[in-house]
Parts: structure tokens; sequence; C-alpha cells
């Protein structure tokens, strides 16, 4: 039957509190729940005046309308305003009543500029954040994943200014200089002096006129972009343990090493690091073994043109440091370069009458080389441990872990693209975002942990949350007080009852 709403009860006057409007289960009560935002007052202290100027603005209110903003993807602070005035459960998180006047929006703006700019406010925020949810036993740092993914820039990619500059020196070419006149050495060659290293390359990049921090992104032949690199480092649980913002014609393996130091200075080191095939550089293999931890890296294919024999077919003679061609021939060291790959070249007299000659080489002079970084063995090893049952579970969380952080980042939170412009504003967008990813991890986990118990009679476990003198005892308890999710007894005796409120 077709029924008509003849009263309008918007004139009606109610008493109200806006406790009972908000959700129970909403989202901003379970990050109000997973931490004091109190500790904010002593990481502004010095930004504010304790004798001049006028009242200001809460700082915790400040910072509370930016994790609004990233929490829920709104793509500014304007908006994000016009979005308090209106939903009571964002009133709620602020600590504002139904008629508590919201700042202007260009107060935050004011604020930024003026105290939070020039600081890591945010940072201190965002790992102050992780320390509270690391002392509730949430973050599990044994296996760590790193991955990057791009942010389009606010910038037009048809406006820039071709620019030659300074290839950028890498994190790990001082060991690798080491390591490259040792091998010389061993070879009976002559080290490189210091100067054959120190020549100046250079390189032509593209610099955009609207927002020149940010770089020249190139995927494929339809996208190509100014953007900014995320590169971010995630415990088995999804928390992100590290983060670090580059212009976006970074290559992801630059930023590795920085990553996982910052990981392990703040964590402590992880036994294993899983990363995709992007990261599977022999250095990342040396620096990732050398320092006792185990590289869960995927299998990448052979780089061989069609219709060529792949490396792997020459098989590489560790004694005698030789590769040995498919048809018998030894392929002989001859030098190792300053790129630290050493060059092993076969006979030509022997490779002119041999009929693989065609898949072998195009040399007009019948010469097979086959490079051989220095560090390959790393990348070997790496190969061998892929094929473990533990890498391989390792390696499958990637998706869960890191993937997803990155998956949210985009499809809930609006990181697709930014509207902010400059490297330090990215970073502090980024610091920002990650705050809030961690916020809604910790209030999540709280709450299942509130939700979720687990019993063991006659035995101990770390998630124990209730002891029983009887297996009787415990399974009357569970089925009366829970829903019992499952009910298991083991060989020596003890119940396990896994329970839900």
């Amino acid at each position: 039957m077709l029924t008509k709403n003849t009263q309008m009860n918007r004139d009606q006057i109610e008493m109200i509190a806006l406790e009972q409007v908000v959700p129970a289960n909403h989202l901003v009560r379970k990050i109000e729940a997973a931490i004091d935002f109190s500790f904010i007052y002593s990481l502004v202290q010095d930004m504010y005046s304790s004798e001049r100027g006028r009242p200001s603005i809460d700082p915790v209110v400040l910072i509370k309308m930016a994790f609004i903003q990233y929490t829920f993807g709104i793509r500014s602070m304007r908006q994000t305003i016009a979005e308090i005035e209106t939903n009571m459960a964002y009133r709620w998180f602020l600590g504002f009543g139904f008629y508590d006047k919201v700042p202007h929006f260009s107060t935050f703006g004011k604020n930024y500029e003026r105290r939070f700019k020039d600081t890591d406010l945010f940072e201190q925020i965002f790992y102050r954040i992780l320390k509270e949810a690391s002392e509730k036993k949430l973050i599990s740092s044994e296996h760590v994943f790193i991955d990057s993914t791009h942010v389009k820039a606010s910038a037009n990619k048809r406006k820039f200014e071709k620019k030659v500059v300074r290839k950028e020196s890498k994190v790990y070419e001082t060991r690798l200089q080491e390591e490259i006149n040792k091998d010389r050495d061993d070879h009976g060659k002559k080290p490189f002096p210091p100067d054959k290293f120190e020549k100046e390359e250079l390189k032509e990049i593209k610099e955009s006129t609207t927002d020149p921090e940010s770089g020249y992104y190139v995927k494929d032949e339809r996208t190509k972009q100014f953007a900014y690199s995320f590169h971010a480092a995630s415990d088995r649980n999804g928390f992100v343990l590290g983060a670090i913002v580059t212009p976006g014609n970074i290559h992801d393996s630059v930023i590795f090493e920085p990553l996982l130091e910052k990981v392990i200075e703040k964590h402590g080191k992880p036994e294993a690091v899983a990363a995709d095939a992007g990261y599977k550089t022999p250095a990342i293999a040396q620096f990732v073994i050398e320092n006792d931890m185990t590289p869960a890296l995927p299998y990448t294919r052979p780089r061989t043109k069609d219709g060529y024999m792949k490396k792997h077919e020459y098989i590489y003679d560790e004694y005698y440091d030789c590769y040995i061609c498919p048809q018998g021939q030894i392929l002989k060291y001859a030098t190792t370069t300053k790129n630290g790959k050493r060059q092993y070249f076969s006979n030509p007299f022997e490779c002119q009458n041999c009929p693989l000659l065609s898949e072998c080489t195009q040399s007009k002079e019948h010469k097979k080389l086959i490079e051989r970084h220095v560090w390959e063995h790393y990348i070997e090893e790496a190969d061998h441990l892929r094929h473990t049952q533990e890498n391989k579970s390792i390696y499958a969380r990637r998706k869960e872990t890191i993937e997803r952080v990155f998956a949210d980042a985009k499809e809930k939170h609006g990181m697709r693209w930014t509207t902010l412009r400059g490297l330090k504003k990215i970073v502090h967008a980024s610091d920002a975002y990650f705050c809030c990813h961690e916020l809604e991890k910790d209030g999540q986990l709280d709450v299942e942990r509130s939700r979720i118990g687990v019993i063991i009679v006659k035995g101990r476990s770390k998630f124990c949350s209730y002891e029983q003198k009887s297996n009787k005892k415990a399974s009357e308890w569970a089925h009366s007080n829970a829903f019992c999710l499952q009910s298991e007894t083991t060989s020596n005796g003890c119940l396990f009852v896994m329970w839900r409120k």
C-alpha cells in the first residue's frame, strides 16, 4: 500500500546529544579509541607563543581535520570543512557540538605555512602512532614487504623544459667500487684509479614548468606523466613501517636501501624482505643477504632476444671461472668493467663453424660475449631460495600487505593524483595519509581483538584470554557466553576454543 508522509518533523525541537547520533561502529569512533591525541600538544608546543597573540585554534583539531580529509578521501580542505559542517560524526571526532563554529578552510593552510611547513610534525605523529600499535603487539616486523606506487602530480605533461643534469650516485656505489677493484686484483688486473669512477655522467630529463620537483614517469607508450613515487614498507599485518617520497623518475631499486635502513633503525632487522621484480638487482640481493636477511624475490624472465639461446643455457664453472657453451666450448674471463660486469669471450676460431652460431651471437667476428656481475652469485642464491616453501608463502603475502596498502590509498583515499605541488608538501601529505592508515588498522584490530578470543585449557597461548580448570567448564563457558567459532581437543589433552562475542 502506498503511504505518504504527511508529517513534516524538520522543525520539531528535540533534546539529543551528539554522542547518540554517531553509530557505534563508525570509523571515527575506532580511530578515537585507538590513540590519545593529546601527545600532539607536546610536539607543537614550540610552534606557539605562550605569551603573545590571540587564543589559537586547538592544534589537535587542525591535525584531526587533516586526518578526516585523508581518511575519507576528500579532495581539498575547503571541501573537508564543508563536510564537517554537516557531518555529525566528523563534528564528534573533532569534539565539536551542534552549534560550535567550524574553522574557516584557510585556517589550516595558514597554520601549515606559518608553523608546520618546515617541520617533521606529521612524521613524528606517524611514528608515535606506530609506537602505540607496537606496544599493543599489533605489529609483526619479522617479514617486511617493500613496494612503490606513482601518484600523478598536479602538472601538465606537455609543459616542460629539457635539461641536462648530473646522474645521481647510487647508495651502494662505494662498496661496489671496492668489490670491482678487489675482483680485478684477484684476476691479475690493475685496479681502477679513483678518478675512473668519479667521472661525471650526465643525462637529459624533462622538468615540469608547473611543478619542477616532480619527475617525468614513463610506464608505457600510453602512460607518460609527471608524478611522485611513494615508496613504503609494511609488515605482514599491513602496518606501514616506513615511507619515502621521491620524484617519479627515480627508480624503485635506488630507494630500497635507505627505506630498509629506516625500517631497521625503527623496528629492528627483519628475518625476510619481500619485493617485486623491480627490486631484483645484484646490489639489493647482496645488501639483503650480507645483512643476514632472506630475500623473497620473484622469477624474472630472461632478457634475451627471441631466437637466441638464453644465458642459463651457458653453464658457469665457478672453480675455473669460465662459461661453457652448449657445444662444450669455453668462454674465458677477459676483464671486469667499471660497471661491475665480468666479461667472458669465446674463441672466434672455434665458433665460426659452430652449427649453433646463428642462435648464439650476432657478432661479425664470431665472438660470443657473456657478462656476469660481480654480485651475480647473490641473485643466484635468491633464485634458489625462491623455490623454498617458506619464501613462496612470504612472497604470496605481498598482495595482502603492501599492495593492499596502495590499493586502498588509490581507491578509498584519493591518492591516484595530488592537487599539491612541491616535494615537501607531498611528503607531509604522505605522512598524513599513512597516519590515517595506521589509525584505521589500529582501530579495526582493537575491535576485532575485543570480539575474538582464544581459550586453551591445561596449556598456554600468547592470545589466551581465559583459563578454565576443566575442558567441560571451558566448553560450557564458550557456548553459553559466546558464539563458538572453533572447538578442538589436541593430542596433549588441551581444549582449543575460538569464540566471538
